[in-house]
């Protein structure tokens, strides 16, 4: 049976699970959620997503929500992702969990604060608190990547998946590869693997399409 995502190509979270799913190779389609014109807020949504979120799985009869439990799930579907040992399995919950506190979290809110609101209502004090935030988490990941291929394992897995998420869309964040030269070869790496596009490759609905 083939897997729904529901989602949309902006969002940051939505990408890592589908990314998730396209390195590992399970049979998934996206659902698109028209997230600006209110699409995730709609009672039949809700009926999908109590939590009123994007993204959502469905596989049947299981429905899921968050995009680090989704990922959860995909490694456990396919036998990837997931690490090899009990310690690897929870290294990469640790890196899925610091990157939703530490990183997406404040690079999805700064990215939107900056590019999709009216240019007199962005809010300049808390733009540089954020980015603040922000160089701290990259110095972080970039420092845990020093002579390393990938967070966890030998092989990539749902802690890089978690962690690139929001890295490689073009809106401006605060967010330079160049500045960050262990990040910058990192997700060269990732964007090598059988699988992986670009968001606004991988799932419906970018910019474009609401210009």
């Amino acid at each position: 049976m083939t897997m729904k995502l529901y989602c949309f190509g902006e969002s940051g979270n939505a990408y890592k699970a589908a990314l998730s799913m396209a390195i590992a190779g399970v049979d998934w389609e996206p659902v698109y959620v028209d997230f600006f014109k209110g699409g995730s807020r709609t009672d039949e949504y809700r009926d999908v997503n109590i939590m009123a979120e994007v993204p959502t799985l469905v596989d049947g009869d299981l429905t899921l929500s968050q995009s680090g439990a989704i990922q959860d799930y995909v490694a456990e579907k396919s036998g990837k992702l997931g690490g090899r040992t009990s310690d690897e399995r929870r290294e990469i919950l640790r890196w899925v969990l610091w990157d939703n506190h530490k990183l997406s979290s404040q690079a999805g809110m700064t990215r939107f604060l900056m590019n999709y609101l009216p240019e007199d209502k962005r809010p300049a004090e808390v733009i540089g608190f954020m980015q603040g935030r922000l160089k701290a988490a990259y110095a972080t990941l970039n420092a845990a990547l020093e002579g390393r291929d990938w967070l966890v394992s030998d092989e990539i897995t749902n802690a890089d998946i978690s962690c690139c998420g929001y890295l490689y869309y073009p809106e401006p964040f605060g967010f330079d590869r160049e500045d960050y030269p262990n990040i910058d070869a990192w997700l060269d790496r990732i964007a090598d693997q059988p699988g992986w596009k670009h968001p606004y490759d991988l799932m419906p609905g970018s910019p474009a399409d609401r210009a």
